[in-house]
């Protein structure tokens, strides 16, 4: 990521603050800090945000040393028990700060002293004033510093009398001594001494001249602070009433919104020919409009009036008029999709396991392996079970079934914009699974299969095979007997950065409705796994998606938000917006892809007056009440001691009787891994590996041959098998079993697409052509 310029130092009065580099520790080196100086204290945050809640450190600047190392980099030391690092961008910008800092290094050691001092002069058990007497405490304050000011003025015009009274009795005594008429040496000794009388003389006046002076510019210079001190005590006590009727404000929206909100199915029953009690003033209350407190998002939602739509229509902009029977359930009832099984009435055949053995407790230096796999691809470097999780990643990609009812809701839809609603509600709901899964899935054997049978249970089967090995890809598609088919290509696409691992799906999501033929697409976003090095693994997901409905144009853009440590917002936070072809809003998604997902029905929407942080005006969108359309399902108990697997996961590693030979629960290194016996799967993964590798080379051979054959005979040497070009360009000629690469007339891509034949062969029995891959 790409820091912003750093900006130059700026004073505000005595503060100075500014953008500076300061050293934490051999891992992270130097980190860009915001740094304060005031008041002869210099403070450092994070980031501006910090700056009213959480200070990162503090030096007294004056007790404290300043050294200067180099051209950009000076140290802050108070004697041992901190010393702040520092380095600026340029030496323009540390000279700066060597300047403001030695200023304000100065003018607290004079603080220091002066407060020293005046903690002789005065008594220090003075009586606290009250909090409303904060001025009248610090007026007398001042008083008393005047009086001792003139009091001290006093003793220095005493004083004065004292010296002038005995340097003219020293000048009467010179003068009797001067009219003795000494000779010599002498007379020119008293001379020099009557000189020095009047100089001294002269010099004291002067003394207490500027004293007078002072006092009188102490006394003009109390008056007008007195009048900034009262003015300041009046404004914070302006500020302070402001506030709390603000929090009376905010309070009292906040009632009158819960209220508007539990009593919204009273008021839908209420007759058309009056408005409800109270109506005009919940409907200002409701449509007053709220800018976001945090980093400004691309749009802002504000909810709109509960009879919005059952008043007249005619004068409103962006109001969608349209009101099918499937929009009016959206907005009277709830839709979480928990409420209503779809597989009501259907008994599954068999009873799935619910548990498997616990993970081992095996110690590994994780460092030790990944520090060599910097800036590779993470596919072509053979990894130890240690790092994986016992499922393969044909599994991992059926496990997106996980809320199949959400396509199942979808096929029932009779409007396209609600159905995009649960389509995009589905494409978020497959990062459910991954927040506390940071293991990685067994890379597929070229020629691997999985099978997921669950057409009596769910009503849908799902078949998956790996159709490439460099880059890895694997083909799944999926059949529904609820009107829906879903099929995907995805290749993965994996970097180590040193601090965190991004993993990058590549390929396109297909989902094919019948009722409508309605064909939907979308892609994944950029998942990573951070603390490689140190800390504890966690994992994110960050970018965008559109989900695109090429029969009607219709689509969702869906964004999401990476995580900030600093940011206030919701974290894992996804918000999208579903429009149809002119662009026109209809639906606003929001949520997290760890938890849930909801959307409201727009009912109106405006450019904001406010600029958003690019200079761009922000959507406002009116929108009725938010309704629930995913929830994540919970964990099952015991879930941390078993990989974080779901009820779904637990079972796609069980094995079927009748599946075929190629299928991964017949993988024996994810078995023995899955059994806690690790050491043994370690040996046979590595078995399983070479033999891939023996079976690569020979198809490779068996490639050059064919195309060496096809040459002419002039063109073919004794050394044409042995040649280099030949081995840096190998061709893998592997043909997947289950599926025909063609062009997708969709995305125009290069896909593997789903020819049939698998359940037939599976209901035989006869599984010819499988290769012997375990």
């Amino acid at each position: 990521m790409s820091e912003p310029k750093t900006p130059v130092p700026t004073p505000a009065g005595d503060t100075y603050k500014g953008w500076v580099f300061k050293w934490t520790n051999y891992i992270k080196g130097y980190q860009r800090r915001w740094f304060v100086l005031s008041n002869g204290l210099l403070s450092y945050y994070r980031t501006h945000a910090e700056m009213g809640h959480t200070c990162r450190g503090t030096i007294n600047l004056a007790t404290a040393t300043i050294t200067v190392d180099d051209a950009c980099n000076f140290v802050i030391s108070n004697g041992g028990a901190q010393t702040y690092h520092l380095k600026a961008s340029c030496e323009v910008e540390r000279q700066r700060w060597i300047t403001a800092l030695e200023l304000a290094k100065a003018k607290a050691a004079r603080m220091q002293a002066e407060s020293d001092d005046s903690g002789d002069d005065f008594p220090s058990s003075s009586p606290p004033s009250a909090p409303g007497q904060g001025g009248g405490s610090q007026n007398s304050e001042v008083q008393s510093a005047l009086r001792t000011l003139g009091s001290k003025v006093e003793d220095l015009s005493t004083c004065n009398d004292l010296i002038s009274k005995h340097g003219s009795a020293l000048q009467r005594s010179l003068s009797e001594l001067d009219s003795l008429r000494l000779t010599g040496e002498a007379g020119d000794k008293i001379r020099q001494v009557t000189e020095r009388a009047t100089l001294f003389r002269i010099t004291s006046n002067a003394m207490i001249n500027a004293c007078r002076d002072f006092l009188a510019l102490a006394q003009a210079h109390s008056k007008r602070l007195q009048k900034a001190l009262q003015a300041e005590r009046d404004q914070r006590v302006r500020l302070e009433e402001t506030l709390e009727q603000l929090a009376k404000q905010h309070n009292h929206l906040e009632r009158a919104f819960r209220g508007a909100s539990q009593s919204n199915a009273t008021a839908d029953n209420t007759s058309a020919s009056g408005p409800g009690k109270g109506e005009g003033s919940d409907e200002d209350d409701d449509n007053e409009f709220f800018d976001a407190m945090e980093e400004a998002p691309e749009f802002i939602t504000v909810p709109a009036d509960p009879h919005f739509h059952k008043r007249s229509s005619s004068n409103i902009s962006g109001f969608n008029s349209e009101m099918c029977p499937d929009d009016q359930s959206l907005n009277e009832e709830p839709l979480a999709m928990n409420q209503e099984s779809p597989s009501q009435g259907l008994v599954p055949l068999k009873k799935r396991r619910t548990r498997i053995a616990d993970k081992p407790n095996y110690s590994l230096n994780l460092w030790s392996i990944m520090k060599n796999c910097i800036g590779k691809e993470l596919s072509k470097i053979p990894m130890p079970v240690n790092f994986n999780e016992p499922i393969s990643m044909l599994q991992r990609l059926s496990e997106d079934l996980e809320y199949h009812e959400l396509l199942d809701k979808a096929s029932k839809c009779q409007s396209s914009l609600e159905q995009m609603c649960y389509v995009a509600a589905f494409s978020v709901s497959s990062y459910s699974t991954t927040v506390h899964r940071t293991g990685k899935p067994f890379n597929p054997l070229l020629g691997e299969t999985y099978e997921l049978d669950r057409r009596r249970e769910s009503g849908y089967r799902s078949l998956c095979e790996q159709v490439s090995h460099h880059p890895p890809a694997a083909a799944h598609h999926v059949i529904s007997d609820r009107g829906w088919t879903l099929r995907q290509e995805i290749t993965v696409a994996s970097k180590f950065r040193g601090k965190y691992l991004s993993i990058m799906p590549l390929g396109t999501i297909h989902a094919i409705f019948e009722k409508g033929n309605n064909h939907y697409t979308w892609k994944k976003v950029t998942t990573t796994v951070h603390n490689i090095i140190v800390g504890k693994l966690w994992i994110d997901q960050s970018g965008e998606i559109d989900v695109v409905n090429h029969t009607t144009g219709d689509r969702c853009h869906l964004k999401f938000a990476p995580y900030s440590y600093f940011s206030r917002d919701v974290a894992r936070k996804v918000t999208g917006v579903v429009m149809d072809k002119d662009g026109k809003a209809h639906y606003v998604l929001s949520g997290t892809w760890d938890e849930k997902m909801e959307f409201s029905r727009v009912m109106q929407s405006s450019l904001g007056g406010e600029n958003g942080t690019e200079g761009k005006q922000k959507t406002v969108y009116q929108t009725l009440k938010a309704r629930e359309v995913w929830r994540r399902n919970p964990l099952p108990e015991g879930a941390d001691t078993m990989y974080y697997f779901t009820s779904l996961a637990l079972t796609l590693n069980e094995y079927e009787e009748g599946i075929s030979p190629t299928d991964s629960r017949r993988r024996p290194d994810q078995r023995l891994m899955e059994e806690g016996r690790w050491d043994e799967g370690n040996s046979e993964k590595q078995r399983l590996e070479e033999k891939q590798r023996i079976v690569r080379r020979e198809r490779e051979r068996e490639a050059a041959s064919q195309r060496i054959a096809s040459q002419p005979e002039e063109a073919v040497d004794e050394d044409s098998l042995t040649d280099p070009s030949l081995k840096s360009a190998p061709h893998d000629s592997h043909l997947a079993l289950w599926f025909d690469r063609c062009e997708d007339q969709i995305t125009g891509e290069q896909v593997h697409i789903y020819k049939g034949g698998y359940w037939e062969a599976k209901d035989r029995g006869i599984w010819e052509g499988c290769p012997d891959i375990y």
